[in-house]
Parts: C-alpha cells; sequence; structure tokens
C-alpha cells in the first residue's frame, strides 16, 4: 500500500512495522498531540509511549485492525499515522449486523499539514477496510474541529449520522456525591450483565454485538446495578439461591423480569491501563483547543477549566463508564450513585484523575446523567459514515440516510 504525493515531496504510505517505527510514532504523536499553550508554556499530549509503549493500544482489542504510517521517502521521517479496525454492530432497523470499519487516530505532523497527507492516509485506510468487506467506513471527532469536518464531509463524502455529548468530571468532584444510604449498588457476574445488556440495548439505534467480548476484556472492571434498597430485586440472587440446578437461562430471564420500579446499569472501562495523559508545566486555567481526530485527551482538558496541581503533571488516565442504561421515575438519584460509585473506585486506582461518559443525544439518560452540573464539563461530539459496500445502492438501505441516530451505544475500545 504505497502512494506518492507531489513533484517534491515524495512519501510512502505504508503498514507500521512494530521493529523501526516505535521510535518515530512515538516523537509523531508528541508533536502532534500538543493541542495548545498558554504564555506560561503549558502543553498536553497523550502518552501512549509510556514504559515500553504500545501505539496499537487503542486497535489491539480487535481481530481485524491495522495501522499506517506515511513515511518521507527523502528522509525516512515518519509525518503521519492513521490505525483502522472492523466490527459489527446492530441496528433497530433490523436485518443482518452491520459490518463496521472504524478510521481512528488520524495523525499529521504540524510542519506537513495542508499537503494532502491527511487524505492520503484516509484513503489508503479506506482500501484496506473495503478489502475487508465493510459495508460502512466510520469516524468521529467533536463538533469543533472544523478541519477535521471539512476533510471527511467535503473531500470524502462522509454524512453526520449522529450527536453526541461527553461529560467529564474531574474526580475530586464527584468524591463530593455522597452515596445515599437508601440505594443499593450491587456488581453483576458476567452472563447477567450480558443478559441485562442484550434484553436492553437492541432498542438502541446502534448497539454493540460483542457486549459479552467487551465485558470479558481486562480493561473492563465489572458492570453494577443501582437500586432502592426499598425495592427488592429477586432475580439478582436466583442463581445464587439455585446454585445447584443449571437453569442459567431462567435465572438470567427473572433479572429482567424482577427488576425493580427505578434501576441503573452502568459498566466502567479502565483507560489507565491503556494509555495516559500528560500536562507539562502550568498553575493555570486550562484553556485549550481541539486540533486532533477521535481521542479521549482531545475531548477532557478543553473543557476542566480547573487549576493544575503537582499531581497532574505527572501522566494520569481516567475511568469510562459504558453501557449506561436506565429507567423509572427516580432515575436521576441512581445515576448520582454510579458516579459517587465510579469516584470512589477511581479513588483506589494509580493515576486516575477524571470519569468520563458519552450519551447520544437522543438517549432517555441525556437529562439524568449530570449529577453536578457545577463541576461537570460537556463536550459536543460527531459520527460519521459512509457507505462503502453492500448489495443495495438504495437510500432506504443507507444508514447514513436514516436521519439522526441519537439513541447509541458507545464502544469503550474507541474512545
Amino acid at each position: 500500500m504505497v502512494d506518492s504525493m507531489g513533484d517534491h515531496k515524495l512519501v510512502v504510505v505504508r503498514e507500521f512495522d512494530d521493529g523501526r517505527d516505535i521510535g518515530g510514532v512515538g516523537k509523531l504523536e508528541k508533536n502532534c498531540e500538543i493541542i495548545g499553550s498558554n504564555n506560561k508554556g503549558t502543553s498536553i499530549f497523550t502518552n501512549m509511549m509510556m514504559g515500553e509503549g504500545d501505539p496499537l493500544c487503542r486497535i489491539r482489542f480487535y481481530p481485524l485492525h491495522l495501522m499506517l504510517v506515511a513515511e518521507q521517502r527523502e528522509n525516512g521521517e515518519l509525518v503521519g499515522v492513521i490505525r483502522g479496525c472492523i466490527k459489527h454492530v446492530g441496528t433497530k432497523f433490523g436485518g443482518t449486523h452491520v459490518k463496521l470499519g472504524c478510521i481512528l487516530g488520524l495523525r499529521v505532523s504540524p510542519r506537513h499539514r495542508r499537503m494532502g497527507i491527511g487524505l492520503k492516509l484516509v484513503r489508503a485506510m479506506e482500501e484496506w477496510l473495503i478489502n475487508n468487506e465493510a459495508h460502512y467506513t466510520f469516524l468521529a471527532t467533536e463538533k469543533n474541529n472544523f478541519a477535521s469536518t471539512n476533510l471527511f464531509t467535503a473531500k470524502c463524502n462522509y454524512r453526520n449520522i449522529s450527536s453526541l455529548v461527553i461529560f467529564v468530571q474531574p474526580i475530586r468532584y464527584a468524591m463530593e456525591l455522597v452515596l445515599s444510604q437508601d440505594v443499593k449498588v450491587e456488581k453483576l457476574n458476567i452472563d447477567q450483565a450480558i443478559s441485562l445488556y442484550d434484553n436492553k440495548l437492541r432498542a438502541k439505534d446502534i448497539y454493540l454485538t460483542d457486549i459479552d467480548a467487551i465485558l470479558k476484556e481486562k480493561l473492563s472492571l465489572g458492570t453494577w446495578v443501582s437500586y432502592f434498597k426499598q425495592d427488592e430485586w429477586r432475580g439478582l440472587h436466583s442463581k445464587e439461591k439455585d446454585n445447584n440446578n443449571n437453569n442459567n437461562n431462567n435465572n438470567n430471564e427473572d433479572i429482567v423480569s424482577t427488576s425493580p420500579r427505578s434501576w441503573a446499569m452502568f459498566s466502567i472501562w479502565n483507560s489507565c491501563e491503556a494509555y495516559k495523559i500528560h500536562i507539562k508545566k502550568s498553575h493555570y486555567l486550562l484553556k485549550f483547543f481541539h486540533r486532533t481526530l477521535s481521542h479521549a485527551r482531545d475531548k477532557i482538558f478543553p473543557c476542566l477549566g480547573i487549576p493544575i496541581c503537582d499531581s497532574l503533571e505527572k501522566p494520569f488516565g481516567f475511568l469510562f463508564l459504558y453501557g449506561l442504561h436506565g429507567e423509572g421515575e427516580r432515575l436521576g438519584e441512581l445515576m448520582k450513585s454510579a458516579w459517587s460509585f465510579a469516584s470512589r473506585l477511581a479513588e483506589n486506582m494509580k493515576d486516575c484523575k477524571v470519569i468520563i461518559t458519552e450519551l447520544g443525544v437522543s438517549d432517555p439518560l441525556m437529562e439524568h446523567v449530570v449529577p453536578h452540573e457545577s463541576s461537570m464539563s460537556r463536550i459536543d461530539d460527531l459520527w460519521y459514515l459512509k457507505k462503502v459496500n453492500g448489495s443495495s445502492t438504495s437510500d432506504e438501505d443507507d444508514l447514513g440516510m436514516m436521519g439522526e441516530l441519537g439513541n447509541v451505544v458507545v464502544d469503550p475500545r474507541d474512545f
């Protein structure tokens, strides 16, 4: 997969080579991911290269994945990088599952931008995704990233299919949320979590078909439910009572059928173990702007707006709440318990400083998710899609033509 660009600047787009490219990618990522600086010399970047480093850490979870680099032919310098993977998702429109080709982590060296390198990397990744029979190519970027929006809509013909909001809560503020004595938080086993998610998430516009695999990943710390102690949830403990029989399917069905009047569930992904975020030198307020694509770092710090303490000058991570779902009139109280529980879990985890979640704008939980509005920040995120394979060319079968898909399940592996 090779492409040359321009008459005087030749660039080769090729597959990442673990043996020769680690140093070059680390240098490129560091240069690209400074998202802002003030007159006191503050900078922020994502540190995926700590220790032994793993530039593939965001895509290794997928059986089919690829990382491409753009290399200057003249001197071998790496001036661009892009990551991609393929996964299956379901939709509320029924039919077969959709094979989605995801584009992640596009970076171009600041000195080599506006030369078409980003476009060439995207085209090369799209070619790989199409050759691997993806039905659609997909990407995400924050709303105010106008350069990215222009690249993908004007030059690559992507359609905006979903608007989302990312919520960011510094742990020190989340700790102020008192876990109500009236609320019970219980951890589910894997079978119970899968049963609940299979039952509840299929009503979403877009949902994950491999939620079982995600829940079993080592970065997934578990799934919890919260409900009021006055409401018994008999199905949660039916397996314990009947552990001498093998009727697990009926037990899992009981979890759904015996759910209380108000309840919430959530899973927690430990992004601290995947990569760290690094702030350098400042004790002033952060006011930074987004410049790169689809990465948690881009989304966290422009919105924090808090003084940086000495502990934040070291690389740190975050917990991501995913698979959020809830029902009942008192759902808001239960969502507070979820944030409170996650903050106490994070307090005991090394280098964890913030808690994050993301919801589609039409998700029923949107009105309940903000437990401490003065300290929680919001960032607008956009999903884009393009149909690239399929037996039908009809607009009726094109997800990109279905209108706003605002109630979706966010994949923690992509964040």
